[in-house]
């Protein structure tokens, strides 16, 4: 198609919606945008203005304004070419230069991993985001039109994106409630990531809908004649199928098979009015039996995303189970649109209030992460700020209050006020006192239970599930390990101080911070925490302050790799104790890191691991480290398949290892009344690839609910 025709086709879309525009800025927008662009390509060959013309066309699918448009075609400007951003200014106004520049990338910037740089430019995305709505729905925008494409780029590439897609763009998509932007991006991410698994659940759900076409029409034909028995009561009904990674996830969360999920294919009915929503729920119940506790009255009690609609399933004709959305016309724009359907601005720029709603979560993360100057916590706090389900609950006073699932009375202690969440001792859930760790549920009266003589204990990290509480009782626990480590390691220098005769006023002295400095420490404190925390032994420092008369210290027995590491050595570590950890089996290819504790040297941790998170709340315990290439190097892991209970299937989990040339050095196996499956393997591996690789194999077999590491 000619480069004029879809220009004129962008132009003609937002004529339909905004006829009385003048189009002149989008048309100057998308020259300069041509111009500036022309020496370059697509990774299909393609000219590159396309991918921003692509960009603004699907901005102007969901109604956005001329200088949204426009800052689409502009958007990859300032990161890509030649374009400055006092250039965009002078062109186009302040109001577009500041979006494009919110949405280039921090290239300037070095940055120690790809991933701390991506973190970096997201938190600047997001803050942008939080004066300027409109930055993070052109990124949407963008990111759609790359995974639309993703297919000309290389896999490793497509891995990357589409894993990063569906952790942080499509949650984030649902937080600002644009249902079918979520679907979208997350059945994209799926076909990419897991392809196979995706490819045979299209094929199912294809095949589900071919069967029961027939009986949709009959129950979709039977319920539009009562609606007219009522007296015309109006609604429209329509069959919706649920989108492939909404499926999947259904099958990995309750752990079922396909064929054991019911409500692949529902019905939707959209009506007038809130009141009339209710009378056709009562209508339904009236005509069959409504599966207890699969009722939910989003209507009521609207989700944080404003979505609001009624959900029930009932068993319908033939027995069959049904499932049913019921919902306004507007109650549906604004599940399907979110924020995007109250983009609109004021003249002096500022959200509206409707826009406010979907963005004072963020707002308020904004405050919180100046306590989290780190980008990759920062990333991490956004993801746990945008998880879909949640439970509502009461205070005493009658407040509802909105928690993610699994939430605990001391993440609704922390989120109400960091002193509150220090202070907890107790909760009363509807009168009843209760533990710390029990997970609230919808219609809880919870009540805090307060102290002021008590603080956070680091058991709590075991159970919180908010960012919030995490990083409130981390600095408060960081903070105390801190003061204790510094006391500690002021009595052991002052001991080794004496030892040598040395006087122990030259803890205060310029000799000894210039020591400090001389092993790498920033301040005194820093010495005495590295002391007291046994990153550094007294010895080291004394002997830098009477460098003629150093003496070598006691050599350390090194424990020597044990066995899951034969052939691989460990970078960092010298003259010190040192062990992998048994909760995460770190394999050659992981990240990793190195734990202090006092007596006990170092343990081996994958960085991801949930334990390493809990317990090195103070840097000066952590110690870098790193697997040294070595040709036979094998490491044990431990890998988690929950499967089908039926025969074979152990068999046939261990011939694919073995085919693999991958040891099994021990496995147990389990099953439960539900006729699931548990089987732990412990197995030999060469590195992260080889483990991966098998992860995959084993996920795309039959009868495999779930592997995990």
């Amino acid at each position: 198609m000619p480069e004029s025709l879809s220009l004129n086709g962008l132009l003609e879309k937002v004529r339909s919606y905004s006829p009385d525009k003048d189009l002149a800025l989008l048309k100057r927008a998308y020259h300069f945008s041509r111009e500036a662009h022309c020496s370059q390509k697509r990774g299909e060959g393609s000219p590159y203005i396309k991918h921003p013309l692509a960009v603004a066309s699907i901005l102007a699918d969901i109604r956005m304004d001329v200088a949204s448009i426009s800052a689409g075609l502009l958007h990859d400007t300032i990161e890509d070419t030649r374009t400055t951003m006092e250039e965009l200014d002078d062109l186009f106004g302040k109001e577009i230069a500041f979006i494009v520049t919110s949405l280039t990338k921090l290239s300037k910037v070095e940055f120690k991993t790809k991933k701390e740089a991506q973190a970096e430019n997201f938190r600047k995305m997001l803050l942008a985001m939080s004066e300027d709505v409109r930055v993070i729905l052109i990124k949407f925008a963008d990111r759609l039109h790359n995974m639309r494409t993703l297919q000309f780029l290389p896999e490793n590439k497509q891995q990357r994106i589409a894993t990063e897609t569906l952790e942080i763009y499509a949650p984030l998509a649902n937080r600002l409630g644009i249902g079918w932007l979520r679907a979208e991006l997350e059945d994209l991410s799926f076909k990419y990531i897991m392809p196979d698994l995706y490819d045979e659940l299209r094929l199912k759900v294809a095949k589900r809908k071919e069967e029961q076409e027939g009986y949709i029409r009959e129950v979709i034909g039977l319920i539009e004649q009562k609606l007219k028995e009522q007296g015309n009561l109006p609604g429209k009904v329509t069959g919706r199928i649920k989108h492939l990674y909404g499926i999947y996830q259904k099958m990995q969360k309750q752990r079922i098979t396909f064929d054991q999920v019911h409500d692949v294919i529902g019905l939707r009915i959209l009506t007038d009015s809130k009141a009339n929503c209710y009378a056709i729920l009562g209508l339904i119940h009236s005509l069959w039996t409504p599966i207890p506790g699969r009722f939910k009255d989003y209507i009521g009690v609207p989700k944080s995303n404003l979505y609001q609609s009624l959900h029930t399933t009932v068993i319908g004709p033939k027995g069959e189970r049904v499932e049913f959305q019921i919902r306004t016309e507007e109650m549906h724009r604004i599940a399907e649109e979110g924020i995007a359907s109250h983009w609109k601005y004021k003249e002096s720029g500022v959200i509206d209030e409707k826009s406010s709603k979907y963005i004072a979560w963020l707002r308020d993360l904004v405050q919180v992460q100046k306590d989290v100057p780190d980008a990759m916590d920062f990333l991490e706090a956004v993801k746990g700020e945008v998880v879909p389900e949640v439970v509502y609950v009461f205070t005493p006073k009658g407040e509802i209050k909105e928690m993610p699932l699994g939430a605990t009375p001391v993440d609704l202690a922390y989120s109400i006020h960091t002193q509150v969440g220090h202070r907890c001792v107790g909760a009363k859930i509807n009168g009843k006192i209760i533990p710390l760790r029990y997970k609230l549920r919808n219609g809880d009266t919870v009540e805090i239970i307060t102290s002021q003589t008590h603080g956070p204990s680091r058991d709590w990290l075991k159970f919180v599930v908010t960012q919030r509480a995490k990083t409130r009782i981390k600095q408060w626990i960081k903070a105390e390990e801190r003061a204790q480590s510094v006391e500690l390691g002021i009595r052991l220098l002052e001991v080794e101080l004496r030892k040598h005769n040395m006087s122990n006023a030259l803890m205060k002295s310029d000799e000894i911070l210039g020591a400090a400095r001389a092993l790498g420490m920033n301040s005194l404190e820093d010495l005495y925490v590295a002391v007291g925390f046994g990153k550094l032994s007294p010895h080291q420092v004394v002997n830098r302050l009477m460098p003629e008369k150093a003496v070598e210290e006691e050599p350390v027995k090194v424990r020597r790799p044990v066995k899951e590491q034969k052939g691989v050595s460990i970078r960092g570590i010298d003259n010190i104790l040192y062990h992998t950890a048994k909760c995460c089996y770190p394999v050659p290819g992981d990240p990793l890191a190195g734990f202090v504790t006092v007596g006990k040297g170092v343990t081996i941790h994958r960085k991801d691991c949930p334990n390493l998170e809990r317990l090195a709340l103070e840097e000066a315990r952590l110690v870098d480290v790193d697997w040294q290439p070595s040709a036979d190097a094998n490491a044990y892991a431990r890998l988690n398949v929950e499967t089908v209970d039926r025969p074979g299937i152990l068999a046939n989990l261990s011939a694919l290892i073995s085919s693999l040339n991958i040891n099994i050095n021990h496995l147990e196996a389990t099953s439960t009344q539900e006729k699931k499956g548990h089987i732990t393997f412990i197995i030999e591996v060469r590195d992260s690839s080889q483990l991966k690789g098998l992860i995959h194999k084993i996920s795309q077999m039959e009868g495999i609910l779930r592997v995990k590491r």
